[in-house]
């Protein structure tokens, strides 16, 4: 056995304790989408960033703003407008006058975005020009300024609401910056049940808090412990062939791709289907990667990732139907799918 996985294994119950007790103190405040908080966690722990997509009222925001208060990091929200601009977000440079000299110089005033836990709230509701001032923080983690680069907090997260396109008064995401969140998550109604239990906490003056209990440092750690993770060669390219089962006319491509796709996932879909299935892993106690944890992340990974062309928009396809599709028409070894004569 390696260093590294004799590593894992001895600090696999910490990392577990540790997720479980963040989803406990959220479950204070939100009740039910036990399996949007867990892929949202899941997204914190591999460094991702998160879209939740939903009609208004469904709790989104409160999700954010309660993993925030769950943790000991910078919170700033970001609300996003159709007047709103890209200084707005990132900062500006700004005249400063020295009073005991008089002498004038361009200061950089950092903008909302210098945070660690960032709510980019209906972020589909601002111009595509003010979106794409998320896409160098999203992925580098720094702010460019006046020539300036400047780094942003780590750990660094955006959680970014947005309600369905449909909706009057939205803009479509940028496919880049799309392509730049970890997971797109659908947020359902809530049933009959968890209406009541919302009812409780919220009309009777008495609404639960969550509290502090994970810092930075800890969250840091749990995604170094993360990446040690162990992938065998056969898991990780079956990881591989299910992005390239999206990209139309390629090797790997199932009919359905090839009639109603346009572009597939870029790279970083199956990054985020290994990274992911890691966490699953722990969480399951295990060490290694299995075909289960990279289907399971499937949905959240790819969905908003995938193109459709004008037949698959005219005959209304939806992306989650496309990747059921190729999740069972891409066998979890190669050897499946030799056909023997």
């Amino acid at each position: 056995m390696s260093k590294t996985q004799e590593n894992v294994e001895k600090h696999s119950q910490q990392f577990r304790e540790m997720f479980d007790s963040l989803r406990r103190e959220i479950s204070k405040v939100i009740v039910g989408h036990d399996e949007i908080v867990d892929n949202v966690l899941i997204c914190l722990f591999c460094g991702g960033h998160v879209l939740l997509e939903g009609v208004p009222g469904l709790g989104k925001t409160l999700l954010v703003r309660t993993l925030s208060s769950a943790l000991s990091l910078e919170f700033r929200r970001i609300q996003f407008t159709p007047d709103l601009m890209p200084a707005d977000i990132i900062g500006t440079n700004i005249v400063m006058e020295d009073k005991s000299t008089g002498r004038r110089e361009f200061q950089f005033q950092k903008g909302p975005i210098f945070g660690q836990v960032i709510l980019a709230d209906e972020i589909n509701r601002a111009t595509p020009k003010t979106q794409s001032a998320m896409l160098e923080a999203m992925q580098e983690h720094t702010v460019t300024s006046g020539g300036q680069v400047y780094k942003l907090p780590t750990p660094f997260i955006v959680l970014a609401t947005q309600n369905p396109i449909e909706q009057e008064g939205t803009y479509p995401l940028p496919e880049a910056q799309l392509d730049r969140f970890f997971f797109k998550l659908l947020v359902p109604y809530s049933n009959r049940e968890e209406l009541g239990t919302i009812l409780d906490r919220t009309t009777t003056g008495d609404a639960p808090v969550a509290e502090p209990i994970v810092n930075a440092e800890q969250i840091s750690w749990g995604q170094e412990l993360v990446k040690r993770v162990a992938v065998a060669g056969h898991v990780q390219d079956y990881a591989i062939r299910l992005v390239l089962a999206t990209h139309p006319q390629g090797e790997f491509a199932p009919e359905i791709t090839n009639r109603f796709i346009r572009f597939g996932s870029s790279p970083r879909g199956v990054q985020s289907l290994v990274l992911a299935g890691k966490v699953r892993a722990l969480l399951d106690e295990r060490y290694h990667i299995s075909f289960s944890d990279i289907a399971d992340s499937v949905l959240p990974a790819l969905r908003h990732r995938i193109l459709l062309n004008f037949e698959g928009e005219a005959e209304g396809v939806r992306s989650d139907d496309l990747l059921h599709e190729i999740l069972q028409n891409t066998p979890k070894t190669l050897a499946q799918s030799v056909n023997v004569p």
